[in-house]
């Protein structure tokens, strides 16, 4: 029996996954919640087989919640859900450690699937369309932002300032200026509105959170 952790603010959809994952003999969803906080906080408790996470939760990202658990156990499934699945939304997830990336618009039965290949194959990265998606990377000349470059690149969207970002990623003033301007460098801007404009256009980033 392969244990199962949802994680999605959205009750309607946690009900749905885990009526999808009851049909399946193979799982049991030992746990559901709603925010990243919650999320890790059961995965300690309940120790799940695989966890699968909303990226945008309240308190944070899921791929935050992927990023912490993978550097504690390289055992564990980790699916990925968003309703924003473009190419940069995948590579982050890749690049987080997820197992599986899987849009918010496919079935249910492809969230299992997913988490099946999670279970026996958690170190691989699974996702409908990542060939073509590898290929438009190699074409399109978007940049490659790091892991880092990108959580202030969302927290630079959100509306957070240079103090606010360096506390939330538990970083010096410094270094969040630092990563901020090789994001400027990297997307050719000016300053933080020509680099929000520009990263909304070539998808990095889905929108912007007016400040405020």
């Amino acid at each position: 029996m392969t244990t199962v952790l949802l994680i999605d603010d959205h009750e309607l959809i946690r009900q749905g996954l885990a009526g999808a994952f009851a049909q399946d003999d193979r799982f049991e969803v030992v746990g559901q919640a709603g925010s990243v906080a919650d999320g890790l906080a059961q995965v300690a408790r309940l120790t799940p087989d695989v966890v699968v996470t909303d990226v945008r939760l309240p308190d944070g990202s899921g791929l935050d919640v992927v990023r912490t658990l993978r550097k504690e156990d390289k055992r564990i499934g980790l699916v990925v859900l968003t309703m924003y699945a473009g190419d940069e939304q995948l590579f982050a997830a890749m690049d987080a450690g997820a197992s599986a990336f899987v849009g918010k618009d496919a079935p249910t039965s492809t969230v299992v699937s997913a988490a099946k290949q999670a279970s026996v194959a958690p170190l691989t990265f699974t996702c409908t369309g990542l060939a073509e998606a590898m290929m438009r990377r190699m074409r399109s000349g978007v940049p490659r932002l790091t892991d880092r470059e990108r959580q202030v690149l969302d927290l630079l969207a959100e509306g957070h300032g240079v103090s606010q970002i360096a506390a939330r990623l538990y970083l010096s003033e410094s270094t969040a200026k630092s990563h901020i301007g090789r994001i400027y460098d990297k997307l050719g801007a000016a300053n933080r509105a020509q680099a929000l404009v520009t990263a909304m256009r070539m998808g990095l980033i889905a929108d912007v959170t007016p400040p405020g």
